[in-house]
């Protein structure tokens, strides 16, 4: 277990006494830093960074690939009922994998304020779907700042764009719903028109997770990478990954499992890790 690295991320939020002063009518600015630590290191110490746009009540979703996608929340104020103040409407990427510096690329707006009670998940096809936004005791649709908002949108990442297809895998193996064992070899095949990077590809397993308040829980991103990648033929290669060694890990059930090439995801797969 020595060599597994297991990474947490921490962005924005609210200084201390925004709660207190947003109910006098004093909107703070929010926090505009991200801290990651790795947990796993003998001696895990924090490293911050200075996000593009300041951030409280936002959520933040892993995808497949890896990179990390802020959303939704305001940019002054505190979470609670009319306490939230200038809608951040501008997702951000964050790219782990990049120098300190130059991490965080600042994506297309939406025109919808998603403030208190808002949410977002990743759906299988890649996109984040986002609804909701109530900073109000009870459902209020007129006469106010920010109305109640009933809507759904998704947010398309940039790997969806349709001149990355021939770099994008389509898993033809195994089926959706399969059963899957912890740390055992196991096989998944797929369809890759373009040519292949062999050493960049991966596979990643998503657990389901549920949000509320601006945080998701059991979110968690297993990267399983690569043992071999074989080519069959017509496009196809066989992967040969090893499961999550422990439940510690992964908890038993349902995860979304990806292929990733050069950054490109799959559509995800549902098994079972059991």
């Amino acid at each position: 277990m020595a060599d597994l690295q297991a990474e947490v991320l921490v962005c924005g939020g609210a200084p201390k006494g925004s709660f207190a002063q947003a109910l006098r009518g004093n909107f703070i600015r929010a926090l505009k830093t991200c801290a990651r630590i790795t947990i796993t290191d003998p001696n895990p110490k924090w490293v911050t960074e200075t996000m593009p746009l300041a951030r409280v009540m936002g959520d933040m979703i892993l995808l497949p690939n890896g990179k990390v996608l802020l959303i939704n929340g305001a940019g002054s104020g505190s979470a609670g009922w009319e306490l939230g103040q200038n809608p951040i409407l501008s997702p951000v990427l964050y790219r782990p994998d990049k120098k300190i510096g130059s991490r965080f690329k600042t994506q297309n707006p939406t025109t919808i304020p998603r403030m208190y009670h808002s949410s977002a998940t990743l759906l299988r096809d890649g996109r984040v779907l986002v609804g909701g936004s109530n900073p109000h005791a009870f459902y209020n649709f007129t006469s106010v700042l920010f109305p109640t908002e009933l809507s759904l949108e998704a947010f398309s990442p940039a790997y969806l764009d349709s001149k990355f297809n021939d770099l994008r895998p389509k898993i033809i193996t195994p089926k959706s719903m399969s059963g899957i064992r912890y740390n055992k070899r196991t096989n998944i095949q797929v369809v890759i028109t373009g040519k292949v990077a062999e050493n960049l590809v991966s596979a990643t397993m998503l657990a389901p997770a549920f949000n509320t308040h601006s945080f998701s829980m059991n979110q968690r991103l297993l990267v399983l990478g690569n043992d071999k990648v074989t080519t069959c033929g017509n496009s196809a290669y066989n992967i040969e990954v090893t499961t999550p060694r422990t439940h510690n890990l992964a908890p038993p059930g349902f995860y979304l499992l990806f292929v990733v090439h050069q950054n490109i995801p799959s559509q995800g797969i549902w098994v079972k890790l059991r």
